[in-house]
This record gives C-alpha cells, structure tokens and sequence, in this order.
C-alpha cells in the first residue's frame, strides 16, 4: 500500500506572479530593476539594519546575472516592488529557503532609501505573505529582525507576525554583538486575521 502513496505536490515557486495592492504592486524582478535596486545595496543604514557585511561599490554586473536567473527559480520567489503613482521600483520582497518536509519557507524584505515610514512594505508585506499561504500552500513563514531594527518589527508586527524567541549575539556590528528576534507567521492565523491582527481583534464591552 505504502507503494501507492505519492506526496502532495509542492508549491508552485516557478509561477512568478503579479500581486497588486492599493499602493504597491509586486511583479516578477529582472536584471532591468537593478539600477533603480542599487541605491538599496549601497546604503549605509540599511546595510546595518539587514546585517550585511558587504564592503565597497556594489557589482552591478554581479546583481543582473543575480536577478536576470531569479525567473527560473522553481524553490523560491523574488518579486520587485512597485509604487503605483509612480511606477518605480522601491524594493524587493522574498520568499526563501523552502523548507519541503515542514511546508515552511523565510520572508525578507528591503526598500530603497526614502521609501521608508509610508506603508509601502506593510502592504507589499501582506500581498507576498498572502500569497504564500492563500496560492502556496505554505504553513509557515518566519524571519529574523535584528533588535536595533524595531521600525521592521513593527510593521512584521502589524502584519501578523508573532515573536518566538531571540537569537542571542546572533550578529556582530562593529564591535557590537546584537540579538535577533525570530518571528514567524502560520496559515491558521492569516486565515483567521489576513495580514490584519488589530482589525480582527475582539473588541471589549
């Protein structure tokens, strides 16, 4: 019998799909969205926020054969994100290291410089997040959010994500070792809530 039993069939990372919200849209990234990325990679601030040790000029060529070959990725999904008023390219948002046996992956996300602090990643958030448990089928997505990042916990926060424990001295800054928060966020819940815990919270008599 145990013969005849085939596993349920994996999600479909090589549809690379267009997610569009009130104000952002996500769509496929290619090696064309690398200069409007490149402020992204050179910035001081966020460098320090995401915990990237990269030093010097970024290598555009590098970053177009990287972004050029994320279309055929069958275990991940890379889409650029959209302002729509404007049509630029603010940022990226990621699902990654797909975990099979567990039906789980990781999230990231990452704006431009001055794309920050208008709701732009709160939505692109929502959008990919739901995405991956609305189309995925995902059970899990999690992340690390360095403690001296608190405007991303924030809006992880907001979104739906719940804190579960901190990796202690889990990155060394300049001499300074920081702790990082791993949060997560399962199907149950975004189906209960969708993306929005304060707006499906019970309110009290």
């Amino acid at each position: 019998m145990a013969d005849h039993v085939r596993s349920a069939p994996g999600p479909d990372f090589l549809t690379k799909p267009d997610l569009r919200g009130e104000r952002v849209l996500l769509r496929p990234v290619t090696a064309d969205d690398v200069p409007a990325l490149l402020p992204m990679f050179g910035d001081a601030d966020a460098s320090r926020l995401t915990g990237g040790h990269d030093d010097g000029e970024p290598d555009e060529a590098r970053l177009r054969a990287w972004y050029g070959s994320r279309c055929v990725q069958d275990d991940r999904l890379d889409l650029a994100v959209v302002e729509q008023s404007t049509g630029n390219v603010i940022g990226e948002a990621v699902l990654n290291e797909w975990e099979p046996g567990n039906e789980s992956c990781s999230f990231r996300i990452c704006l431009v410089p001055g794309a920050y602090g208008q709701g732009l990643g709160t939505e692109a958030t929502r959008l990919i997040v739901g995405h991956g448990f609305e189309q995925l089928g995902l059970h899990r997505v999690s992340l690390e959010v360095y403690a001296f990042n608190p405007r991303a916990r924030r809006v992880y926060e907001k979104v739906g994500f719940v804190a579960e424990g901190v990796l202690r001295d889990a990155l060394l800054w300049e001499g300074e070792r920081v702790d990082a928060v791993l949060m997560s966020i399962l199907a149950p819940e975004w189906f209960r809530h969708r993306g929005r815990p304060e707006a499906a919270r019970p309110t009290s008599v």
